[in-house]
């Protein structure tokens, strides 16, 4: 028997017919895929899920894409010294996240009293939040593995422009001195970094701190015009830095008058001490090279951690300092190849006969003062400035008593006297032999 075959073909008339005739095979081929065996068994189930594996690669890929060209991100960590600045700026800005943490701010008055302040900043994670039209993403991340917490605060926005940030930042750093004008910030080293010590002191008024006649001026003029003079160390081939060295007996007001200069020149101190079990060579070199813009460096008693040449002859180990600090590595760090420019040290001492002349040569101190027992100059104008409306005669006739005295008094005996006679001057002439005893 012939077996015959008709083969149909279809030829469309119309653009509409071959629309229509493509939807059905299309939905025919669909439904036969059901009833294939190799689909069934999962060959069409692992190419959709190739399928949409590619699309998820292709959509990161895109993503990478549109972040590296069309946005900008800045990461700032808690080791940089603007990121106190940044938590301030995001503390006025991120005030609608509904994440928080607490950063608590203490402020002192001008009668002394210190007040507390919280403030709320966006917690660890990522907030989102609006400026100057912009939409900046923040995300804070925290580390605790390490053995101190490190954090980072990332800033992320839409579009290419650097400007946004550097406005950002200018933005957070006038903030913070804005918070802190009319105060002193006090550093203190934590491990190889500087950090707050305490909270923001009141600037203390220069002419509070009584020094005797022409200290304080001389003192003055000369940070003056090192501040004002940079171009004229340039110039000159100088190294950019200057040193300071207050002596003499202890309460003298040695370290009260560096407080009032560092408000009279609007700068912050930074207290190191070379005491320190941890205190190294290379601690010490990192310490002065990264101390905070417009800070003095302060070394108190510094006596107390090195002495002459002469007296560790006979004593090797006091000459090794405390700790591994080494006298050696004090003077490199101080104008040594590595040492920092643009840098103010002050250095106090009761005993200036015990340092080093090394120490103390011209390039590592370029002024010295005595700052000793309260002279006639200096009782007369503590005198005035505790009794205001006493007259002439009765500050003279204090001052003439007191150095009538056996044995010199300092500043601080003299202060301490007149405030046991606050409301009393008459009682502070009667008693006057009472302020040896203090």
């Amino acid at each position: 028997m012939m077996l015959e075959s008709v083969q149909v073909c279809f030829f469309p008339n119309s653009l509409e017919d071959w629309t229509s005739h493509s939807k059905m095979t299309l939905i025919e081929y669909l439904s036969s895929l059901g009833d294939n065996p190799y689909f069934g068994a999962g060959a069409g189930l692992f190419g959709m899920g190739v399928l949409a594996a590619v699309g998820r690669k292709g959509l990161q890929g895109a993503t990478i894409v549109f972040r590296r060209n069309l946005m900008i991100t800045m990461e700032v960590t808690s080791r940089d010294k603007s990121y106190q600045w940044l938590l301030q700026w995001i503390t006025k800005y991120g005030t609608r996240s509904q994440h928080l943490s607490v950063e608590t701010e203490f402020q002192e008055s001008a009668a002394g009293q210190v007040k507390t302040r919280f403030h709320f900043v966006p917690s660890p994670g990522s907030h989102y939040f609006w400026y100057n039209k912009n939409l900046v993403i923040v995300e804070r991340n925290r580390d605790n593995k390490v053995m101190e917490v490190f954090e980072t605060v990332t800033l992320t926005a839409f579009g290419r422009n650097r400007e946004l940030f550097m406005n950002i930042l200018t933005e957070a750093r006038n903030l913070a001195l804005l918070s802190n004008e009319g105060q002193t910030m006090m550093y203190s080293a934590v491990g190889p970094e500087w950090r707050p010590l305490g909270y923001p002191r009141r600037k203390r008024p220069l002419n509070s701190v009584i020094l005797d006649r022409g200290v304080s001026e001389r003192i003055f003029d000369d940070i003056q015009g090192f501040i004002n003079n940079s171009k004229w160390y340039i110039e000159r081939g100088i190294p950019y830095r200057r040193g300071y060295l207050l002596y003499g007996p202890p309460g003298c007001g040695k370290s009260s008058y560096i407080m009032a200069l560092a408000g009279a020149i609007d700068y912050s101190i930074c207290v190191l001490n070379l005491s320190d079990k941890g205190m190294s060579d290379d601690r010490l070199t990192h310490l002065l090279t990264n101390a905070p813009e417009q800070s003095i460096i302060l070394l108190e008693d510094i006596d107390a951690a090195f002495v002459s040449r002469d007296v560790t002859k006979e004593n090797s180990i006091a000459y090794q300092g405390m700790g591994r600090l080494t006298l050696s590595g004090l003077l490199n760090a101080l104008d040594g190849v590595a040492s920092a420019e643009a840098r103010i040290l002050f250095m106090t001492t009761n005993y200036i006969e015990r340092l080093d002349k090394a120490l103390i040569r011209p390039g590592r101190v370029d002024l010295k003062e005595y700052v000793g027992h309260a002279t006639d100059y200096q009782l007369q104008q503590m005198f005035r400035r505790f009794y205001p409306d006493e007259p002439e005669s009765r500050a003279q006739e204090f001052s003439q008593m007191v150095m009538s005295l056996e044995q010199p008094v300092s500043a601080a005996q003299v202060q301490g006297f007149f405030m046991m006679y606050k409301k009393e001057p008459d009682c502070v002439v009667k008693n006057i032999k009472e302020i040896v005893n203090l």
